[in-house]
């Protein structure tokens, strides 16, 4: 995050208010925020690689995801053609050479990097970024050590006056400086690698916004308090030049060099993430259909070849045809579009009530962070000038023209904003529906979930004969309520009206319905085996025509959203494997059928013998059975029943007993237990 918006843009910005830049930078960080806990926000529902393309795609549908895939691209290639200009200022520093050529230059060597991969620059990167914050940190510690020396005269003529152009000035430079903190919601791009992500995200946008706002705002401080106002205004190099004025104390040209070594460092880590990042947008797009196949084809080297010529090609008519105020202008406009499109699709994904829609982190003040944060940025670009305006909005019309030029008659999906049209009696799209309940399935289940427990006190019912299917869940809903105080009636409706809703998770021949109930104690899982099958109703087109065998039912208390909707995702995870209703109706009883919902290396049956090693279970009460950590006895089989025993049922002669645990449980169960 810190390159050009540090080491090249101070001066420039500072030109356009004057020592107020300062307050610039801060304000423009706090501006941020709505942006960065919307991005938090979707990242924790939606962790998935794509960042804004993904989020935008998914919440407004294909038409916006065009214009946040190629706003996202434009933006990163815009911000790395001015990284590379940076860049090749500091290298004149110490080689008399054209600026522009040698980003030129830069820019064809990054490309050669990622066309044949860059693995190999991964131990680099990490040296240049170590460099990099340990530079920036001596800077400022050392900047702000001088400018309190500084007699107080002095001080007060650097910041004064403190805004040349008034408050228009300021806000257009607050806009102009957003670029600065472009890099902020990128993280939302890795979120599906990081581990945790409901938590590590949020967390670590949130510092990463702390310290860079820190350092931006003291960093400039100290280069408004040192340099000469004329100067530092027409300076491309301004932490270079404020790094001689305090650095006088080392041998000459330490001082210098730690400075142009890290900002040599920071530009290429941009430039070099800037073409890489920058190409695996058109990649994700063609995968979504959203541009020519040919965006997606990967060369000998794993790396998008096409997407790598286009971004690096367009970096360098951006280097030639734009002055590196225009850059900075244009990359920030852009930024802001699609920082206000993200608070839009935060407000789109709570209002299109989707029950999978479960973030680990919420926003606070919904919704008028969100609001905030979509009227701002239109604010902040007309303060900026007619040409960032214009450039926006010809950005989003070449976006919307190309999509119902091209991909309009391709892609089929959706968006959340189709179940906000639902609730207005409109069709909603189902498939992000199911999108989502995937994404809770890949986080998993907690450990207090209980998963287990849920499929050992199951109610099982096995039904030999022709049935409908709601005649099978009418059965379902007499069962559970002859053990639970709830009415039958009561299920059967509330049942009903997801089967009307047409999201039931349906697959493979099984069925999973689900319903959460107020004050409900517990969750209950309802197993309905059809040996014959049973058709669902051909009148519910969201739903496949298909025959089921396998209904699990999932009943739970309203209070506990999360853990219902993860033991749901798993359940409905487990039915869509190959292979699972043909296994579901071959399985001999009740044990075994529970058995299916469990890794097979969690399941262990013995037959308790009065002689070997099973012995040690004979005439023991269940809650005295010594059990490794990580398994249960779950059920008995005794007199070709199945039973669920209580802690004092003791064991006998021919019972067999049915344990479940952590494999490693299970193993040890094997070893003690088998002859």
């Amino acid at each position: 995050m810190f390159s050009s918006g540090f080491f090249l843009l101070p001066g420039i910005a500072a030109a356009q208010t004057g020592p107020s830049v300062v307050l610039a930078y801060l304000i423009s960080g706090l501006l941020v925020l709505p942006a960065a806990l919307s991005a938090a926000e979707l990242s924790t529902a939606m962790p998935r690689a794509g960042g804004a393309y993904f989020f935008l795609d998914r919440t407004l549908g294909p038409l916006m995801g065009t214009v946040g895939g190629v706003g996202t691209w434009i933006a990163l290639v815009l911000k790395s053609s001015f990284a590379l200009i940076g860049m090749g200022a500091y290298l004149a520093i110490f080689v008399d050479l054209p600026i522009k050529p040698v980003a030129l230059a830069l820019i064809a060597a990054f490309t050669v990097i990622n066309l044949v991969g860059a693995k190999e620059t991964t131990g680099l990167q990490r040296i240049l970024v170590v460099v990099l914050v340990a530079v920036l940190g001596f800077f400022v510690f050392q900047g702000l050590w001088n400018v309190a020396e500084l007699p107080q005269q002095q001080f007060s003529e650097q910041f004064s006056p403190f805004m040349i152009f008034g408050l228009s000035g300021l806000f257009s430079t607050v806009g102009l400086v957003f670029v600065s903190y472009a890099g902020l919601t990128h993280v939302a791009s890795i979120s599906e690698e990081v581990k945790n992500p409901d938590r590590n995200v949020p967390l670590g946008m949130f510092l990463a916004l702390g310290c860079t706002v820190s350092i931006y705002v003291a960093g400039v401080l100290v280069m408004v308090a040192l340099l000469d106002p004329a100067a530092f205004h027409e300076d491309l190099t301004p932490v270079a030049t404020a790094g001689q004025a305090f650095f006088d104390w080392l041998p000459e040209p330490t001082g210098l060099v730690l400075v142009v070594a890290a900002a040599i460092a920071a530009f290429a880590s941009t430039g070099n993430a800037g073409v890489m990042s920058s190409s695996r947008y058109p990649l994700a797009m063609a995968r979504d259909q959203l541009v020519p196949s040919g965006f997606s084809k990967l060369n000998r080297f794993q790396t998008p070849t096409l997407g790598i010529l286009v971004s690096a090609g367009t970096m360098a008519a951006a280097v030639l045809l734009l002055d590196v105020a225009s850059l900075a202008k244009l990359a920030s406009a852009i930024q802001l579009i699609l920082f206000g499109l993200l608070c839009l699709a935060t407000i789109i994904m709570r209002e299109s009530k989707l029950e999978y829609y479960h973030p680990g982190f919420r926003s606070p003040l919904y919704p008028w962070t969100q609001i905030a944060g979509v009227i701002i940025p239109v604010w902040l670009i007309i303060e900026m000038g007619w040409m960032p305006v214009l450039f926006t909005l010809g950005v989003i019309v070449l976006a919307l023209g190309w999509y119902f030029l091209y991909a309009h008659r391709r892609v089929k999906r959706g968006g959340a904003l189709f179940h906000v049209f639902r609730r207005l009696g409109h069709q909603a799209d189902t498939g992000l529906h199911h999108e989502l309940r995937q994404v809770i399935a890949d986080k998993g289940l907690n450990a207090e979930d209980a998963f287990e427990e849920l499929v050992t006190t199951a109610i099982f019912i096995d039904i030999d004969g022709d049935v409908s299917f709601e005649d099978a869940m009418r059965t379902a809903c007499t069962s559970v309520s002859k053990y639970l105080p709830v009415d039958a009636e009561v299920l059967r409706e509330c049942l009903s009206k997801e089967f009307d809703s047409e999201l039931m998770p349906v697959s493979h021949g099984a069925a999973v319905p689900h319903l959460r109930v107020d004050s409900f104690e517990g969750t209950q899982l309802v197993m309905v085996r059809l040996s014959r099958g049973a058709w669902i109703s051909e009148e519910k087109p969201g739903l496949p025509h298909a025959r089921i065998y396998a209904i699990l039912c999932l009943i739970g208390p309203n209070e506990q959203a999360d853990g219902h909707l993860r033991l749901l995702a798993k359940l409905a995870a487990r039915v869509d494997e190959p292979g699972f209703v043909d296994a579901w109706l071959d399985a001999a009883d009740e044990a075994r059928v529970k058995a299916l919902l469990l890794p097979n290396e969690q399941f262990f049956e013995v037959v308790v013998e009065e002689s070997g090693p099973s012995r040690l279970l004979l005439d023991k009460p269940v809650g005295e059975v010594d059990v490794p950590e990580g398994a249960l006895v779950a059920w008995l089989r005794r007199d070709g029943k199945i039973e669920v025993p209580a802690p004092d049922t003791t064991i006998r002669r021919g019972d067999h007993v049915i344990f479940i645990g952590h494999p490693e449980a299970i193993e040890d169960l094997r070893t003690m237990l088998e002859a």
